[in-house]
């Protein structure tokens, strides 16, 4: 191994204090700038260049130690000269004088893997911290930037970004020497700063000149992902020197030693390199074996045989069976040159297509933009079914239970402006009426979804830009249902009047959406629109269920109302029909008694009234009926008795004696016929009668079949 005097250690060791004033430097400047500014991503430079301190500290530490060994083996040289070796007293201590290059041992051995364990864990937990905070700023939507020093950003990042480069540059031209080498991991950490220092630049000079947030939204995760990958490729490193061979008397290549940005760091070398890491890495010159010689001769060709063929590739289009799109040929729709699957008139459908390679034509998909927790996604689909909400967000999706007036359905609820309720009365009222005053009105919560479907794939495409076609179709529909909304009344979309509803709406947003592209329409059709979820705003929720209460009360009671007439009606009429039949004859035959009192027609009426009501089998007809029977039967039993008296007559007439007689008998056959009769000889002195009061007709023979005859008449 060969190695040099303690002046080129000495001056490598210099090198390391310049490059740490300049990493220390640049990192106080970066964490000034972002505590100022309050810029995620500087904040995470920062903490990348102050654990590049390290390295330096490590390289520097590492170099003064070779100085120091060297100067020490070149007073041990002089003294083995000089013949102190010989003396009794040092002649076996010779080895306990070589104390700085034992503990050059100990330190390649021990505190270089632990630096690099310090640097990869401060890379690795840094970095994963700044990724979760950043995305609690961006979901939470609290993260406020400074515009007002972008162009500091922007001075800073391009200082940084050549200073880092140039300096770069410089060590990396010293890491060629080999008892320079471990000087790469030093240029390594000036290209990390150089790369950052350039993104934040561009950054800023997008958003300044372009007004483009893009990059700048980008950078916080950039370089948090950058600091991770850094970490592990330490650690990766760390364990390979593990088990990778080494010459003896070699020194170890640091952990911290980064392989990717020494690439960037020399990247006129960039084959050189990467046959000096597999050479290490492998322990052996692969680069001399004949295989290796082939590859690098034939690279190039290689290279660009894959650069062709990647480039014809993009001739073919495959398209998915959910999707329809259009052949943009110098930016014209053009027919592709061959299809294998479905072709239409002025679009492709799904199989595969070939077509002319890029950028000479490209296959262009319609997005569907969507919306979900703050955040948006993008679905190349055409013949997909799409949803539009025209009125109120739809409720939270993560709330399953059921949701009521008196609940909040979503975050930002919009309310539409509508007719006030209408009375009971006027039922009848339509649309677009002016019976209501205009300085009443009301406001109502629904959702109204619009399902469609892409059919014309070219119209649909030109109406409107990309991530612009749905936004457009959804402020026009919104200004339709809005403007629909207000000619109706409330209890009429919160109620039953939906269906026709639904239809009419329907039909103005085909119309509004036909008058896009020139008249030709924005080559959509739609195959639903809904009306959901309506109700009143949250704060009167609770009186304006009082009042849907109150009504429905009211038409309770007119339903029981109704229900008793009902009731009522049937049980005297048979039906209600009929008794409003009897109803309506009742008040003409009312009419007649007062206008031809007794009269010959008022008494056919009369019959005619009495009949229904004996037809109908109602309570009336029955008593009616009754009454009749009654009726007769008194008439029957007077005639009767009026015949009998008239027979009577005529017997007393032709002899009265006689009729008296028997009269006067009958009555007393009558009064004697249920009489005791007791009969006693008359020549009896002494008569004892003993006279049993118990009548023995009390009880009734339970057994006989006439028992109980005389009781029940």
């Amino acid at each position: 191994m060969v190695r040099g005097d303690y002046q080129t250690y000495r001056r490598a060791a210099l090198i390391c204090v310049v490059g740490l004033i300049i990493q220390t430097i640049i990192a106080l400047l970066i964490l000034i700038y972002s505590t100022y500014s309050g810029d995620h991503a500087a904040r995470s430079a920062s903490i990348l260049f102050g654990s590049g301190v390290i390295v330096w500290v490590m390289l520097l530490f590492v170099f003064d130690q070779h100085r120091r060994e060297r100067i020490e083996s070149m007073e041990a040289e002089q003294y083995t000269t000089a013949g102190g070796a010989s003396a009794s007293a040092f002649s076996d201590a010779s080895d306990e004088l070589h104390v700085a290059a034992r503990r050059l041992v100990f330190i390649q051995k021990w505190v270089i893997p632990a630096s690099g364990l310090l640097f990869a864990f401060i890379n690795i937990f840094a970095g994963m911290s700044r990724l979760r905070s950043w995305d609690a700023y961006s979901s939470a939507e609290t993260f406020t930037y400074n515009t007002n020093i972008l162009g500091a950003m922007l001075a800073i990042g391009l200082a940084i970004g050549v200073v880092g480069f140039i300096f770069a540059r410089f060590v990396s031209g010293m890491g060629k020497v080999p008892i320079w080498s471990s000087l790469r991991a030093g240029s390594a950490q000036s290209v990390a700063i150089s790369m950052v220092g350039v993104l934040l630049a561009v950054a800023a000079f997008m958003e300044l000149s372009l007004g483009q947030m893009g990059l700048k939204s980008l950078t916080p995760m950039i370089i948090p992902i950058g600091m991770i990958v850094l970490g592990c490729e330490v650690i990766l490193n760390l364990v390979l020197d593990l088990y990778r061979p080494r010459k003896p008397g070699e020194d170890p290549r640091p952990a911290f030693d980064s392989r990717l940005l020494g690439l960037l760091a020399a990247p006129d070398r960039i084959a050189a390199n990467i046959g000096e890491a597999v050479n290490y890495q492998f322990g052996v010159d692969v680069t001399g074996t004949w295989f290796y010689q082939l590859i690098s001769k034939l690279v190039l060709w290689l290279v660009g045989m894959g650069i062709a063929i990647a480039w014809l590739m993009t001739m073919l289009v495959v398209v998915e069976p959910h999707e329809r799109g259009l052949i943009l040929t110098n930016g014209r729709v053009s027919s592709p040159i061959y299809s294998f699957g479905d072709r239409g008139e002025s679009d492709i459908g799904p199989g595969l297509h070939i077509k002319l390679p890029w950028p000479i034509a490209s296959y262009e998909t319609p997005v569907s933009l969507s919306r979900s927790a703050g955040k948006q996604s993008e679905v190349r689909t055409t013949t997909g079914v799409r949803v539009l909400q025209l009125a109120s967000n739809r409720p939270d999706a993560d709330k399953n239970e059921p949701i009521i007036w008196t609940e909040s359905h979503t975050s930002r609820e919009k309310l539409n402006i509508v007719q006030p309720i209408q009375d009971t009365e006027e039922s009848n009222f339509t649309a677009g009426s002016s019976q209501q005053s205009q300085a009443t009105l009301s406001l109502v919560a629904v959702e109204v979804p619009m399902h469609f479907v892409v059919r014309d794939v070219k119209l649909f495409d030109q109406f409107a830009g990309p991530g612009q076609r749905e936004d457009l179709l959804q402020m026009i529909g919104r200004r339709v249902v809005t403007q629909f909304l207000g000619e109706w009344s409330i209890d009429q979309i919160l109620t039953h009047n939906q269906t026709p509803m639904l239809g009419q709406l329907r039909t103005r947003l085909e119309n509004a959406f036909a008058q896009l592209n020139g008249g030709q329409g924005p080559g959509i059709e739609i195959l639903f629109v809904g009306m959901q979820g309506a109700h009143p705003p949250l704060k009167v929720a609770p009186s304006f269920e009082r009042v849907i209460a109150a009504r429905q009360n009211r038409e309770s009671m007119i339903e029981d109302a109704r229900r008793i007439e009902i009731l009522t009606l049937t049980e005297i009429a048979g039906s209600v029909e009929l008794a409003e039949q009897i109803v309506g004859q009742l008040s003409g035959l009312e009419s007649d008694r007062r206008a031809n009192s007794g009269s010959t027609q008022t008494a056919e009426a009369e019959l005619e009234v009495q009949k229904l009501l004996e037809t109908a089998g109602g309570e009336a007809g029955e008593r009616l009926l009754d009454a009749s029977a009654q009726r007769w039967t008194r008439h029957m039993t007077e005639r009767g008795r009026a015949v009998l008296l008239g027979g009577q007559q005529l017997a007393f007439e032709a002899s009265p004696s006689l009729y008296r007689s028997q009269t006067y008998f009958d009555a007393l056959l009558d009064a004697i016929e249920n009489a005791r009769v007791y009969l006693t000889p008359s020549d009896l002195e002494s008569l004892h009668v003993r006279i049993d009061l118990m009548d023995q007709e009390a009880g009734t023979d339970v057994f006989a079949p006439e028992a109980g005859v005389d009781m029940n008449q």
